[in-house]
C-alpha cells in the first residue's frame, strides 16, 4: 500500500502544481474559451464572442456590473460573507455569489447546482484572488459573462445589443446591459421591460455610490 499512497501523493501534487500555474498563467494570458460558451456554441451552431482588454471597455462599464453583481467586489477576497449570511437566513443563495467565484465557474469549472462544483469553486476561488489583481478578475468577467442567448462579454453584447463598442458605451447602455443579468436569457438590454429600466436606473445609482465611497478603487485606474 506505501507504494501507492507515495504514487497518489506524487499525483495530488503534480495536480496542485498544474492548476496553479495555469491559474497563474491566466494573469497575463486570456483563458481559452470556456466549456459553457463551448456547449453554447455547440448547440447554437455560433456564438458572439469578442475579447478586449479593460481599456477598451467603458469605465462605466466596469462599475455598472459591480454595483449589480458584487457592490463589495473590492472589499472582500472571494467570498462576501455578509452575503452569504444573509443568503442562508433566507433561504437562497442568490446575491452570496461574488464576480471571483462567477469568473472561476464561467472559466474552470462547468455550470450547474452540485456539491462537486461548489467545492471546487470554494477552493480556486482564493487561489485566483491570491493570484490575479481585481482588475484582472473583472476583466475576465466582463469578457466570459452571457449577456444574451450565444452573446458572450461585453464586447459582443454592445455590438448586439446597441451597435458601438464597448469602450462608446453610454452610462444607460452599460447600466441595462448589468441589468440583464444574471437572467440574460430573459431580459433583454436592447428592448428593454419597465422592471429592467427601474434595475438599470438602480445600477446606475449603484455605480455612482461605489466610485465615491471607493468601493471602485481596486478596478479603477
Amino acid at each position: 500500500m506505501k507504494p501507492l499512497v507515495r504514487w497518489a501523493l506524487r499525483l495530488g501534487l503534480i495536480s496542485v502544481v498544474i492548476v496553479l500555474g495555469v491559474i497563474a498563467l491566466h494573469r497575463e494570458m486570456n483563458p481559452p474559451r470556456p466549456y459553457y460558451m463551448g456547449q453554447e456554441a455547440r448547440r447554437l451552431g455560433a456564438i458572439q464572442h469578442d475579447w478586449v482588454p479593460m481599456e477598451r471597455i467603458a469605465p462605466i462599464m466596469a462599475r455598472a456590473v459591480v454595483a449589480a453583481e458584487d457592490a463589495n467586489f473590492c472589499l472582500h477576497w472571494g467570498f462576501d460573507m455578509a452575503a452569504i449570511r444573509t443568503a442562508i437566513a433566507e433561504g437562497t443563495g442568490r446575491g452570496a455569489s461574488t464576480l471571483s467565484q462567477q469568473v472561476v465557474k464561467n472559466v474552470y469549472l462547468w455550470h450547474g447546482r452540485n456539491w462537486a462544483r461548489k467545492a471546487l469553486e470554494a477552493v480556486l476561488t482564493p487561489v485566483v484572488e491570491t493570484l490575479w489583481t481585481k482588475r484582472r478578475i473583472l476583466e475576465v468577467y466582463l469578457n466570459v459573462a452571457e449577456f444574451g442567448e450565444g452573446v458572450f462579454g461585453v464586447e459582443a453584447a454592445a455590438r448586439h445589443a446597441f451597435g458601438v463598442s464597448a469602450r462608446e458605451l453610454s452610462d444607460v447602455q452599460a447600466a441595462r446591459l448589468a441589468a440583464v443579468l444574471p437572467a440574460p436569457k430573459d431580459r433583454s438590454a436592447a428592448k428593454p421591460s419597465a422592471a429592467l429600466r427601474k434595475r438599470a436606473a438602480g445600477i446606475l445609482d449603484g455605480a455612482a455610490t461605489i466610485r465615491r465611497d471607493g468601493r471602485a478603487a481596486c478596478f479603477e485606474d
